[in-house]
């Protein structure tokens, strides 16, 4: 049965990962569960107070991170809150117009056409805000991978001894 509470943690933790590039998926909501799962399935002694306080850092960063990189990112290249808001629309409709594809090219063509429409910038100006939205998505998977990788590191390090 170990095994197999394993695998199912393992998933848990897989689909935290696959939420790095496919937004609807809460990917820190995937990450407790592994944790809970570990509690249940074995015991949550390993777990202290000090490695859910450690944990829960870590998640309130996971949550900002997003924002601050799409944030930077479309500023950076000259963009508006209206691009930013574009931006993050975009993420969630783009994969459900465009499957896969539409990840990259929801927030990209999402504060483009906030530049265009909402402050009538030209098109080239436009283009650079999203290419600079583009930049903060990234960049924003990046650095939330880094922190649910060590995470996952804290995790196995409290759960190893």
């Amino acid at each position: 049965m170990d095994v197999l509470y394993w695998i199912l943690i393992g998933c848990a933790f897989t689909v935290a990962f696959v939420g790095l590039v496919y937004p609807i998926i809460p990917s820190v909501v995937f990450i407790v569960l592994g944790f809970m799962l570990y509690g249940v399935f074995f015991s949550f002694e390993p777990l202290t107070l000090t490695f859910w306080l450690i944990q829960a850092m870590f998640t309130a960063v996971l949550f900002g991170a997003d924002y601050v990189s799409n944030l930077i990112g479309v500023k950076r290249f000259g963009g508006s809150k209206a691009a930013i808001w574009g931006s993050t629309i975009g993420l969630l409709v783009g994969p459900f117009i465009i499957p896969i594809a539409g990840v990259i090219i929801g927030p990209f063509i999402g504060s483009v056409l906030a530049e265009l429409l909402v402050h009538q910038k030209d098109l080239k100006t436009s283009v650079k805000v999203g290419f600079g939205s583009l930049l903060g998505f990234v960049s924003g998977v990046f650095a939330k991978g880094l922190i649910q990788a060590l995470m996952l590191v804290i995790f196995l390090f409290y759960v190893r001894g």
